[in-house]
């Protein structure tokens, strides 16, 4: 199995474009199922968690003709050859849930096994079939996964019983094949969401609300009323503020090209409170994020310099995929600051190993974490959790003294395309072993 070989110290600067946005990416290509005349979508990350997805679209009946420029594809589905997704795939993509929207609209009936991915906690599914069950779905639980059939998708009325962003983007993909009107309160609303809408809207649905919490999908009366659309995936801001954390840490002059502002609003607000700030410059029709040390990294304390918490929560504020990152980079600021990860509850347990380079931090419980900085931190050899757990300590190992070794990097290379490549353009002394 291969493994990162990683010699810290060395600045990480220069100039990055950040790769297309996975959780975006992921939904769009199983939206891509629904239309039978075919979509192109461009700026598709090429990182293993996709590359599975096409295997599986691709198992279920899509044409799939990749572009010239390696990050887009033609895709075409017209018929669907199976309502099962094969197991031993699904069973590694926590994304393959999202196909139980598109494939109940398109072929009526869908068998899901339990999806896999990332061991950060439990991740309920109940969401996704509460709402498909009110647009007309018959549910069946099985321990092996789930059976949905619905005859006609009719809109309605859905409260979702939590923000999930999975099943807000499998709401809105059935509702758009429905007959009707689909009301759905508490959606999630972050990027990626907005992204699938739009590539919706592409096809010829209209959807009201984008970017709140309330989306109103007028159903197109089923999937042979799709249109075809030529869609290009967003920035990773998820991606970008892993790259703000390597640069800041090691002491790096960076430049992000082509960012959203919009989406980074929430991002910088907390990094400012650790010390790492950043402006935008105009580039023509771009807007890119610019980086220049020396940085401060020292805790911003509250009024009457009480300890300061960051925490994650629905869009728009700190997304729940950055917590590890901010995380170590709050163990080289000067202060102390707790971390309160809501969502997974085995998301921080990877603080182990940043205490065995060194790092000064009490794990309270499974969702808090109190940093003590800043620490020294030494090179040490180490196992990747999960992906961005896996990039908290590819960043953690470049701004430590000495070599470490990092195992288990398929989970990095599931959501960071050739990341090992890219970082040596930026200074980085790392080697892909094995």
């Amino acid at each position: 199995m291969s493994e990162f070989h990683i010699e810290g110290g060395h600045k990480i600067g220069g100039s990055i474009l950040p790769q297309g946005n996975k959780n975006e990416a992921l939904p769009v290509l199983c939206a891509a199922l629904m239309s039978p005349v075919g979509v192109t979508i461009r700026n598709v990350p090429q990182i293993e968690d996709i590359k599975n997805l096409l295997k599986i679209i691709e198992a279920v009946g899509a044409k799939i003709t990749p572009l010239e420029d390696g990050h887009s594809y033609n895709i075409t589905t017209p018929e669907i050859k199976l309502n099962e997704l094969p197991p031993d795939l699904a069973a590694g993509l926590r994304g393959s849930v999202t196909l139980l929207g598109p494939l109940l609209a398109r072929a009526k009936k869908v068998f899901l096994p339990r999806p896999g991915g990332d061991k950060i906690g439990r991740r309920r599914v109940d969401t996704h079939l509460l709402a498909l069950s009110a647009l007309g779905a018959k549910v069946e639980v099985f321990n092996d996964g789930y059976m949905l059939e619905a005859e006609k998708l009719t809109g309605t009325a859905i409260l979702l019983d939590e923000a999930s962003v999975t099943g807000t983007e499998n709401a809105v993909m059935a509702a758009a094949c429905a007959h009707g009107v689909t009301l759905i309160e508490n959606a999630a609303s972050e990027p990626h969401v907005q992204g699938l809408c739009r590539f919706l809207e592409k096809q010829g649905v209209k959807i009201e609300g984008i970017g709140s919490n309330m989306l109103r999908v007028h159903g197109v009366g089923g999937y042979e009323n799709l249109k075809s659309a030529d869609h290009k995936i967003g920035a990773d801001y998820l991606e970008i503020g892993s790259f703000i954390a390597m640069s800041a840490m090691t002491g790096g002059d960076l430049v992000v090209e082509d960012v959203n502002p919009i989406d980074l609003r929430m991002i910088k607000f907390v990094f400012e409170r650790v010390g790492i700030q950043w402006r935008y410059q105009e580039r023509g029709d771009h807007v890119d994020l610019v980086m220049k040390s020396p940085y401060s990294l020292k805790i911003q304390t509250d009024v009457h310099g009480e300890i300061p918490k960051i925490d994650d929560a629905p869009w728009p504020m700190f997304p729940a995929d950055l917590i590890s990152i901010i995380l170590t980079v709050a163990t080289q600021c000067s202060g102390t600051v707790l971390i309160h990860e809501k969502l997974f509850e085995s998301r921080l347990y990877f603080t182990d190993k940043l205490m065995g380079m060194g790092a000064q931090i009490v794990l309270c419980d499974p969702h808090r974490a109190v940093i003590i900085g800043p620490s020294k931190l030494y090179g040490s050899r180490m196992t990747s959790p999960d992906i961005r757990a896996g990039m908290a300590l590819v960043i953690a190992a470049l701004a430590a003294e000495g070599k470490s070794v990092i195992q288990n990097i398929l989970q990095v290379d599931r959501g960071y395309e050739n990341i090992d490549a890219r970082l040596k353009t930026l200074g980085a002394k790392i080697e892909r072993v094995g």
